[in-house]
């Protein structure tokens, strides 16, 4: 099956950090990273989707992360 997750956070070294984690646990980057300004917060924010193919079938209570 394949998994789908869309890491977020703030324009910081962080964001960076979590995509690193993920590449290194396999993930693979799907499409190009996102960002916008949060008026609320009043940061830049980071998105990057990610994939990755593993064994078994797909349930709601799957823990993405823990892939």
């Amino acid at each position: 099956m394949k998994l789908y997750r869309l890491l977020t956070e703030d324009d910081t070294a962080a964001f960076c950090h979590k995509v690193t984690e993920a590449l290194n646990r396999g993930w693979e980057l799907h499409g190009s990273p996102s960002y916008a300004y949060d008026a609320g917060k009043g940061v830049m924010r980071c998105a990057q989707a990610v994939v990755k193919e593993v064994p078994g079938e797909y349930s709601p209570d799957l823990k993405l992360g823990a892939q």
